[in-house]
């Protein structure tokens, strides 16, 4: 079992001065340096306090000059909002400079505050995405890059650096939708799934992953499958119990309640109830650290969880996977 952070750079009410979040958050990757999770999966997100962190790339080079051993992922690159060869560019430098380390997570996205504010027509997301992706393994692969495509055209452009790993760093491609599951199995990309699905969903999409792979003549055995999970850990089931729900209730606010489902993917219907307890009963994984090492074992069994990604809902719930649950994994 890997354990990994899914690092959001929140700043709720806009309190402190933001490079408190950013300190805080390379002080809390430095401790999983030394403490024994896998890799931090940096997310990015455009014009929102939810997460202010517009490149992970970026980031990614501070986090890497502050570790050794931790890899650095990208939990995602927002591949249809870059020009690819950028893209390229920037990933591969970030995986010579942090020695190797890189994890390349790529995602479509899907706020069309961010499509409209970079001048990609949401419509032609998921297509540039795909194209994206394709470009930066070639423009990885070969010594020399040329490509057409509906969105993209070039000529002989030798792009670089190349990646330090061989033949490219890890690939994943962000799977939220069964579209997104669909044709990341028929390609045979492995893939990561999102916080705010139910355990019921993650599970099968799992399920229909795994399937999906095996028709395309793909095989499952030997990939690591992130699952991003918010985790609320405390000494007490009922202290864990209020910290998730205070998460969640957060969450919604921020970013996933109703009102901010005007996006590309099917608005969520949170099961007919409140939203706040839909992420509490059916998305967060809360207790003490010895219930949810037990939850954990239970989702390794029923939905073959092998990486488990985790978003701590609080500073006490990252001291106490840090301390408690990652080394007795």
């Amino acid at each position: 079992m890997k354990i990994g952070v899914l690092q959001f750079f929140s700043w709720p009410g806009r309190h402190g001065p933001l490079e408190e979040v950013y300190n805080r958050a390379l002080e809390r990757i430095e401790i999983m340096d030394r403490t024994g999770f896998d890799a931090v999966w940096l997310a990015e997100h455009h014009f929102t306090t939810f997460s202010v962190c517009p490149s992970v790339h970026m980031l990614g080079v501070a986090a890497a000059a502050r570790t050794k051993t931790l890899k650095i992922g990208t939990a995602v690159s927002l591949a249809a909002l870059y020009h690819p060869l950028r893209l390229a560019e920037e990933v591969a430098l970030l995986d010579v400079l942090s020695g190797g380390r890189v994890c390349w997570g790529a995602g479509r996205g899907f706020a069309p505050s961010e499509f409209n504010a970079f001048g990609v027509p949401p419509a032609e997301s998921a297509d540039r995405f795909r194209e994206a992706v394709e470009i930066v393994l070639k423009a990885w692969s070969q010594e020399r890059l040329s490509h057409e495509s509906a969105h993209f055209r070039f000529d002989n452009v030798e792009v670089l650096p190349k990646p330090l790993q061989k033949p490219h760093p890890p690939v994943w491609l962000a799977a939220s939708s069964q579209s997104a599951v669909d044709y990341a199995a028929s390609q045979g990309f492995s893939i990561m799934m999102d916080p705010h699905s139910t355990f019921a969903d993650i599970g099968g999409k799992r399920r229909r992953y795994a399937e999906g792979l095996a028709a395309a003549g793909h095989s499952d055995a030997g990939r690591d499958i992130p699952m991003a999970r918010l985790m609320a850990l405390a000494p007490t089931m009922r202290e864990a119990e209020e910290i998730a729900r205070r998460g969640a209730q957060w969450l919604v606010d921020a970013y996933a309640g109703p009102q901010h489902q005007k996006s590309l993917q099917t608005a969520r219907n949170y099961g007919g109830k409140e939203p706040a307890q839909y992420y509490v009963d059916d998305v967060i994984i809360h207790g003490t650290p010895e219930s949810v090492r037990d939850r954990i074992a239970e989702l390794k069994e029923t939905m073959n969880l092998n990486y488990l990604m985790c978003a701590p809902l609080s500073r006490e719930t990252f001291r106490l996977l840090a301390e408690q649950v990652v080394p007795k994994l």
